[in-house]
Protein backbone atom coordinates (compact mmCIF):
# COMPACT_ATOMS: atom_id res chain seq x y z
CA UNK A 1 0.00 0.00 0.00
CA UNK A 2 0.98 3.63 -0.38
CA UNK A 3 1.34 5.44 2.93
CA UNK A 4 0.92 9.20 2.66
CA UNK A 5 2.29 12.04 4.80
CA UNK A 6 4.44 9.81 7.04
CA UNK A 7 6.99 12.58 7.54
CA UNK A 8 8.48 13.73 10.85
CA UNK A 9 9.46 17.37 11.27
CA UNK A 10 13.17 17.60 12.11
CA UNK A 11 13.98 18.68 15.64
CA UNK A 12 16.12 21.73 16.18
CA UNK A 13 19.53 21.03 17.70
CA UNK A 14 18.43 22.02 21.21
CA UNK A 15 15.24 19.96 21.18
CA UNK A 16 17.17 16.97 19.84
CA UNK A 17 19.31 17.14 22.99
CA UNK A 18 16.24 17.21 25.27
CA UNK A 19 14.22 14.36 23.80
CA UNK A 20 16.37 11.36 24.93
CA UNK A 21 15.96 12.44 28.56
CA UNK A 22 12.17 12.22 28.45
CA UNK A 23 10.87 8.68 29.12
CA UNK A 24 7.63 7.21 27.83
CA UNK A 25 4.86 9.07 29.66
CA UNK A 26 7.35 11.68 30.86
CA UNK A 27 7.44 15.45 30.48
CA UNK A 28 9.37 18.60 31.39
CA UNK A 29 9.81 17.38 34.96
CA UNK A 30 12.19 14.70 33.68
CA UNK A 31 14.63 17.17 32.11
CA UNK A 32 17.84 17.64 34.09
CA UNK A 33 18.75 21.07 35.43
CA UNK A 34 21.53 21.45 32.87
CA UNK A 35 18.85 22.50 30.37
CA UNK A 36 17.59 26.07 30.43
CA UNK A 37 15.51 28.16 28.09
CA UNK A 38 12.96 30.91 28.63
CA UNK A 39 9.93 28.64 28.27
CA UNK A 40 11.31 25.78 30.31
CA UNK A 41 12.48 28.06 33.12
CA UNK A 42 9.06 29.73 33.23
CA UNK A 43 7.30 26.37 33.50
CA UNK A 44 9.67 25.24 36.23
CA UNK A 45 9.08 28.45 38.16
CA UNK A 46 5.29 28.51 37.96
CA UNK A 47 4.34 24.92 37.22
CA UNK A 48 2.83 23.86 33.93
CA UNK A 49 0.79 21.22 32.19
CA UNK A 50 2.27 17.77 32.39
CA UNK A 51 1.80 17.53 28.63
CA UNK A 52 4.53 20.11 27.94
CA UNK A 53 7.72 18.48 26.61
CA UNK A 54 5.75 15.23 26.79
CA UNK A 55 6.36 11.79 25.34
CA UNK A 56 3.36 9.60 24.52
CA UNK A 57 2.65 6.26 26.19
CA UNK A 58 1.93 3.17 24.11
CA UNK A 59 -0.78 1.91 26.45
CA UNK A 60 -2.94 5.06 26.61
CA UNK A 61 -4.75 7.32 24.15
CA UNK A 62 -2.69 10.36 23.14
CA UNK A 63 -3.27 13.81 24.53
CA UNK A 64 -4.92 16.37 22.27
CA UNK A 65 -3.25 16.73 18.89
CA UNK A 66 -2.88 20.50 18.53
CA UNK A 67 -1.76 22.65 15.60
CA UNK A 68 1.87 22.80 16.76
CA UNK A 69 2.47 19.10 17.26
CA UNK A 70 5.71 19.59 15.32
CA UNK A 71 7.40 21.10 18.38
CA UNK A 72 8.58 19.46 21.61
CA UNK A 73 7.64 22.19 24.14
CA UNK A 74 4.07 22.63 22.94
CA UNK A 75 2.49 19.40 24.15
CA UNK A 76 2.86 15.64 24.32
CA UNK A 77 4.19 15.19 20.80
CA UNK A 78 7.20 12.87 21.16
CA UNK A 79 6.92 9.36 19.71
CA UNK A 80 6.69 6.72 22.49
CA UNK A 81 9.87 4.86 21.56
CA UNK A 82 11.63 6.83 18.80
CA UNK A 83 13.52 10.05 19.55
CA UNK A 84 11.50 12.25 17.24
CA UNK A 85 8.25 14.15 16.89
CA UNK A 86 5.11 12.44 15.61
CA UNK A 87 4.84 12.25 11.85
CA UNK A 88 1.90 13.86 10.10
CA UNK A 89 0.41 10.44 9.37
CA UNK A 90 0.77 9.36 12.99
CA UNK A 91 -0.96 12.55 14.15
CA UNK A 92 -3.66 11.98 11.53
CA UNK A 93 -4.21 8.41 12.76
CA UNK A 94 -4.49 9.68 16.33
CA UNK A 95 -7.15 12.03 14.96
CA UNK A 96 -8.80 8.98 13.27
CA UNK A 97 -8.26 10.06 9.65
CA UNK A 98 -8.03 6.99 7.40
CA UNK A 99 -4.73 6.32 5.66
CA UNK A 100 -6.20 7.15 2.26
CA UNK A 101 -6.91 10.72 3.41
CA UNK A 102 -4.08 12.81 1.92
CA UNK A 103 -3.05 16.16 3.39
CA UNK A 104 -2.08 18.83 0.87
CA UNK A 105 -0.56 22.31 1.09
CA UNK A 106 2.44 23.66 2.97
CA UNK A 107 3.98 21.91 5.97
CA UNK A 108 2.68 24.62 8.31
CA UNK A 109 -0.78 24.28 6.81
CA UNK A 110 -0.79 20.52 7.26
CA UNK A 111 -0.01 20.87 10.98
CA UNK A 112 -2.90 23.32 11.24
CA UNK A 113 -5.25 21.08 9.24
CA UNK A 114 -4.58 18.01 11.35
CA UNK A 115 -4.56 19.80 14.71
CA UNK A 116 -7.74 21.81 14.11
CA UNK A 117 -9.80 19.00 12.59
CA UNK A 118 -12.79 17.31 14.14
CA UNK A 119 -11.82 13.63 14.53
CA UNK A 120 -13.80 11.73 11.87
CA UNK A 121 -14.80 8.98 14.31
CA UNK A 122 -16.24 11.58 16.67
CA UNK A 123 -18.17 13.08 13.75
CA UNK A 124 -19.30 9.57 12.79
CA UNK A 125 -20.82 9.12 16.24
CA UNK A 126 -22.58 12.49 16.13
CA UNK A 127 -24.03 11.61 12.73
CA UNK A 128 -25.42 8.41 14.25
CA UNK A 129 -27.43 10.46 16.76
CA UNK A 130 -29.43 12.17 14.03
CA UNK A 131 -29.45 9.51 11.29
CA UNK A 132 -32.41 7.55 12.73
CA UNK A 133 -34.55 10.68 12.41
CA UNK A 134 -33.82 11.14 8.70
CA UNK A 135 -34.91 9.43 5.51
CA UNK A 136 -32.33 11.11 3.27
CA UNK A 137 -28.83 12.23 4.14
CA UNK A 138 -27.67 15.25 2.14
CA UNK A 139 -25.43 17.60 4.07
CA UNK A 140 -23.48 20.85 3.74
CA UNK A 141 -20.24 21.55 5.64
CA UNK A 142 -19.50 25.16 6.69
CA UNK A 143 -16.15 26.33 8.11
CA UNK A 144 -15.20 22.91 6.81
CA UNK A 145 -11.45 22.91 7.40
CA UNK A 146 -9.75 19.91 5.85
CA UNK A 147 -12.96 17.91 6.19
CA UNK A 148 -12.98 15.98 9.48
CA UNK A 149 -16.70 16.48 10.04
CA UNK A 150 -17.44 15.61 6.42
CA UNK A 151 -15.28 12.49 6.60
CA UNK A 152 -17.16 11.18 9.62
CA UNK A 153 -20.58 11.87 8.11
CA UNK A 154 -19.55 10.29 4.80
CA UNK A 155 -18.35 7.19 6.69
CA UNK A 156 -21.90 6.86 8.02
CA UNK A 157 -23.59 7.06 4.62
CA UNK A 158 -24.30 10.79 4.39
CA UNK A 159 -23.96 12.52 1.02
CA UNK A 160 -21.87 15.70 0.82
CA UNK A 161 -23.50 18.41 -1.31
CA UNK A 162 -21.21 21.41 -0.75
CA UNK A 163 -18.45 22.67 1.53
CA UNK A 164 -17.11 26.12 2.36
CA UNK A 165 -13.67 27.07 3.70
CA UNK A 166 -11.76 30.36 3.70
CA UNK A 167 -8.18 29.00 3.55
CA UNK A 168 -7.00 27.88 0.10
CA UNK A 169 -4.35 25.43 1.42
CA UNK A 170 -6.90 23.76 3.66
CA UNK A 171 -9.56 23.67 0.97
CA UNK A 172 -7.03 21.97 -1.32
CA UNK A 173 -6.99 19.01 1.08
CA UNK A 174 -10.76 18.94 1.48
CA UNK A 175 -11.40 19.05 -2.25
CA UNK A 176 -8.72 16.46 -3.04
CA UNK A 177 -10.26 13.95 -0.66
CA UNK A 178 -13.95 14.65 -1.15
CA UNK A 179 -14.44 15.82 -4.75
CA UNK A 180 -15.60 12.32 -5.74
CA UNK A 181 -18.58 12.89 -3.42
CA UNK A 182 -19.54 16.37 -4.63
CA UNK A 183 -18.72 18.39 -7.78
CA UNK A 184 -15.49 20.37 -7.57
CA UNK A 185 -17.36 23.62 -8.07
CA UNK A 186 -19.27 22.89 -4.86
CA UNK A 187 -16.10 23.28 -2.81
CA UNK A 188 -16.53 26.98 -2.26
CA UNK A 189 -13.47 28.96 -1.24
CA UNK A 190 -14.07 32.26 0.51
CA UNK A 191 -15.37 34.15 3.52
CA UNK A 192 -18.89 32.94 4.28
CA UNK A 193 -19.75 36.38 5.65
CA UNK A 194 -19.47 37.80 2.11
CA UNK A 195 -22.84 37.81 0.28
CA UNK A 196 -21.35 36.52 -2.99
CA UNK A 197 -19.84 33.50 -1.21
CA UNK A 198 -23.16 32.69 0.43
CA UNK A 199 -24.89 33.08 -2.92
CA UNK A 200 -22.44 30.64 -4.51
CA UNK A 201 -23.25 28.18 -1.73
CA UNK A 202 -26.99 28.58 -2.23
CA UNK A 203 -26.60 28.03 -5.98
CA UNK A 204 -24.64 24.82 -5.28
CA UNK A 205 -27.56 23.60 -3.18
CA UNK A 206 -30.27 24.67 -5.64
CA UNK A 207 -32.72 21.88 -6.37
CA UNK A 208 -31.34 19.75 -3.53
CA UNK A 209 -33.07 18.93 -0.28
CA UNK A 210 -30.51 19.67 2.42
CA UNK A 211 -31.05 17.44 5.44
CA UNK A 212 -28.18 18.57 7.66
CA UNK A 213 -25.80 21.51 7.91
CA UNK A 214 -22.64 20.86 9.90
CA UNK A 215 -19.75 23.09 10.80
CA UNK A 216 -17.37 24.47 13.36
CA UNK A 217 -17.11 28.27 13.34
CA UNK A 218 -13.57 29.36 14.31
CA UNK A 219 -12.97 28.56 17.95
CA UNK A 220 -9.87 30.62 18.77
CA UNK A 221 -11.87 33.26 20.59
CA UNK A 222 -13.63 30.61 22.68
CA UNK A 223 -10.59 28.45 23.39
CA UNK A 224 -9.09 27.99 26.84
CA UNK A 225 -5.72 27.90 25.08
CA UNK A 226 -6.27 31.32 23.47
CA UNK A 227 -6.96 34.78 24.81
CA UNK A 228 -10.73 34.25 25.06
CA UNK A 229 -11.32 37.76 23.78
CA UNK A 230 -15.06 38.53 23.86
CA UNK A 231 -14.48 41.17 21.18
CA UNK A 232 -12.79 38.74 18.77
CA UNK A 233 -14.72 39.02 15.49
CA UNK A 234 -14.36 35.28 14.97
CA UNK A 235 -16.74 34.80 17.90
CA UNK A 236 -19.54 36.29 15.79
CA UNK A 237 -19.10 34.03 12.77
CA UNK A 238 -21.69 31.68 14.21
CA UNK A 239 -24.24 34.26 12.98
CA UNK A 240 -23.24 33.41 9.40
CA UNK A 241 -23.86 29.76 10.23
CA UNK A 242 -27.32 30.72 11.52
CA UNK A 243 -27.96 32.75 8.36
CA UNK A 244 -27.21 29.78 6.09
CA UNK A 245 -29.31 27.46 8.23
CA UNK A 246 -32.20 29.93 8.04
CA UNK A 247 -31.96 30.06 4.24
CA UNK A 248 -31.55 26.34 3.52
CA UNK A 249 -33.85 25.04 6.28
CA UNK A 250 -32.17 21.68 6.92
CA UNK A 251 -33.94 19.22 9.20
CA UNK A 252 -30.93 19.35 11.52
CA UNK A 253 -27.88 21.46 12.12
CA UNK A 254 -24.77 20.34 14.00
CA UNK A 255 -22.37 22.99 15.29
CA UNK A 256 -19.06 21.89 16.80
CA UNK A 257 -16.78 23.88 19.07
CA UNK A 258 -14.39 23.78 22.01
CA UNK A 259 -15.56 23.48 25.63
CA UNK A 260 -14.57 27.09 26.27
CA UNK A 261 -17.67 28.18 24.38
CA UNK A 262 -19.78 27.09 27.36
CA UNK A 263 -18.16 29.51 29.81
CA UNK A 264 -17.46 32.47 27.51
CA UNK A 265 -18.87 35.66 29.05
CA UNK A 266 -20.06 33.68 32.09
CA UNK A 267 -22.24 31.47 29.89
CA UNK A 268 -23.93 34.30 28.01
CA UNK A 269 -22.25 33.39 24.71
CA UNK A 270 -23.76 29.90 24.50
CA UNK A 271 -27.16 31.29 25.48
CA UNK A 272 -26.83 33.85 22.67
CA UNK A 273 -25.95 31.15 20.14
CA UNK A 274 -28.84 28.90 21.13
CA UNK A 275 -31.25 31.86 21.12
CA UNK A 276 -30.15 32.79 17.58
CA UNK A 277 -31.02 29.32 16.28
CA UNK A 278 -34.31 29.28 18.15
CA UNK A 279 -35.23 32.61 16.58
CA UNK A 280 -35.08 31.01 13.11
CA UNK A 281 -37.28 28.09 14.11
CA UNK A 282 -34.98 25.40 15.51
CA UNK A 283 -35.44 23.40 18.66
CA UNK A 284 -32.08 23.20 20.37
CA UNK A 285 -31.26 20.84 23.21
CA UNK A 286 -28.59 21.16 25.84
CA UNK A 287 -25.07 21.24 24.32
CA UNK A 288 -23.50 17.78 24.27
CA UNK A 289 -19.99 17.47 25.69
CA UNK A 290 -18.08 14.57 24.16
CA UNK A 291 -14.73 12.97 24.97
CA UNK A 292 -13.19 11.65 21.77
CA UNK A 293 -11.67 8.56 23.40
CA UNK A 294 -15.19 7.39 24.34
CA UNK A 295 -15.98 6.94 20.63
CA UNK A 296 -12.97 5.09 19.26
CA UNK A 297 -10.58 8.01 18.74
CA UNK A 298 -7.17 7.16 20.24
CA UNK A 299 -6.89 10.65 21.70
CA UNK A 300 -8.05 12.63 24.73
CA UNK A 301 -9.92 15.48 23.09
CA UNK A 302 -12.92 17.37 24.43
CA UNK A 303 -15.49 18.94 22.12
CA UNK A 304 -18.99 20.41 22.36
CA UNK A 305 -21.77 19.80 19.84
CA UNK A 306 -24.91 21.90 19.55
CA UNK A 307 -27.64 20.02 17.67
CA UNK A 308 -30.87 21.62 16.52
CA UNK A 309 -33.94 20.18 14.82
CA UNK A 310 -36.90 21.65 12.93
CA UNK A 311 -39.04 18.96 14.56
CA UNK A 312 -40.00 19.93 18.13
CA UNK A 313 -40.38 16.25 19.01
CA UNK A 314 -36.69 15.56 18.30
CA UNK A 315 -34.24 17.06 20.75
CA UNK A 316 -30.88 15.33 21.03
CA UNK A 317 -29.05 16.23 24.20
CA UNK A 318 -27.35 13.09 25.48
CA UNK A 319 -24.75 10.61 24.31
CA UNK A 320 -23.69 7.10 25.29
CA UNK A 321 -19.99 6.15 25.35
CA UNK A 322 -18.92 3.27 23.14
CA UNK A 323 -15.51 2.67 24.76
CA UNK A 324 -14.39 2.80 28.38
CA UNK A 325 -11.56 1.72 30.63
CA UNK A 326 -13.97 1.45 33.58
CA UNK A 327 -17.10 -0.23 32.21
CA UNK A 328 -16.46 -4.00 31.80
CA UNK A 329 -19.26 -4.19 29.24
CA UNK A 330 -17.48 -1.87 26.82
CA UNK A 331 -14.20 -2.29 24.93
CA UNK A 332 -11.23 -0.41 26.29
CA UNK A 333 -10.01 2.84 24.81
CA UNK A 334 -8.03 2.63 21.59
CA UNK A 335 -4.40 3.26 22.49
CA UNK A 336 -1.44 4.88 20.80
CA UNK A 337 -0.05 1.37 20.24
CA UNK A 338 -3.26 0.31 18.49
CA UNK A 339 -3.14 3.42 16.33
CA UNK A 340 0.47 3.86 15.27
CA UNK A 341 2.40 0.87 16.61
CA UNK A 342 2.64 -0.82 13.20
CA UNK A 343 3.69 2.20 11.15
CA UNK A 344 7.22 2.31 9.70
CA UNK A 345 10.09 3.47 11.88
CA UNK A 346 11.37 6.95 11.03
CA UNK A 347 14.53 8.87 11.85
CA UNK A 348 14.35 12.42 13.16
CA UNK A 349 13.22 14.50 10.19
CA UNK A 350 12.71 11.38 8.09
CA UNK A 351 9.94 10.25 5.78
CA UNK A 352 8.59 11.12 2.35
CA UNK A 353 5.20 12.24 1.05
CA UNK A 354 4.46 8.78 -0.40
CA UNK A 355 6.03 5.52 0.67
CA UNK A 356 5.20 1.93 -0.20
CA UNK A 357 4.61 -0.09 2.93
CA UNK A 358 3.27 -3.52 3.90
CA UNK A 359 2.03 -4.00 7.46
CA UNK A 360 3.68 -6.91 9.27
CA UNK A 361 0.69 -7.12 11.62
CA UNK A 362 -2.68 -5.43 11.62
CA UNK A 363 -4.66 -4.27 14.61
CA UNK A 364 -8.40 -3.75 14.25
CA UNK A 365 -7.66 -0.04 14.18
CA UNK A 366 -5.08 -0.59 11.42
CA UNK A 367 -7.73 -2.28 9.33
CA UNK A 368 -10.19 0.53 9.99
CA UNK A 369 -7.61 3.12 8.95
CA UNK A 370 -6.86 1.08 5.83
CA UNK A 371 -10.61 1.10 5.15
CA UNK A 372 -10.61 -2.68 4.95
CA UNK A 373 -13.45 -2.82 7.48
CA UNK A 374 -16.29 -0.50 8.43
CA UNK A 375 -16.63 1.16 11.80
CA UNK A 376 -19.35 -1.33 12.71
CA UNK A 377 -17.01 -4.25 11.93
CA UNK A 378 -14.21 -2.55 13.86
CA UNK A 379 -16.46 -2.03 16.87
CA UNK A 380 -17.62 -5.63 16.69
CA UNK A 381 -13.99 -6.76 16.83
CA UNK A 382 -13.40 -4.56 19.88
CA UNK A 383 -16.50 -5.89 21.63
CA UNK A 384 -15.71 -9.55 21.06
CA UNK A 385 -11.97 -9.61 21.67
CA UNK A 386 -10.43 -9.01 25.05
CA UNK A 387 -7.49 -7.51 23.21
CA UNK A 388 -8.81 -5.46 20.27
CA UNK A 389 -5.27 -5.09 18.94
CA UNK A 390 -5.63 -8.58 17.52
CA UNK A 391 -8.23 -9.87 15.10
CA UNK A 392 -7.22 -13.50 15.43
Amino acid sequence: MTLYNHIACKLCEYEALLVPYIPQGGNWKDLPDIFHDKRLDSIRATGGRTTYYGRLRWDKPSYTIATYFNRVPNGCNIHPSQNRILSNREAARLQSFPDGFVFKGSKASQFKQIGNAVPPLLAHYVSSLIKPHLQSYNFVDLFAGCGGLSEGFIMNGFQLVAANEIDSNIMMTNEFNHSHYAPKENFILGDISHPQVQQHLFEACEGMKIDVIVGGPPCQGFSYAGWRDPNDKRNQLFREFVSVVCKLQPKFFVMENVPGILTMKSGDTIKEIIAAFREVGYYVGKPIKLNAEDYGVPQKRRRVFIIGSLNPDVQIQSATPLFSNDDPNLPRFVTVKDAIGNLPTLSDGGGVVETEFIFEAKSAYDRLMLQEISFEEFYGCCLHHSNPTSLS
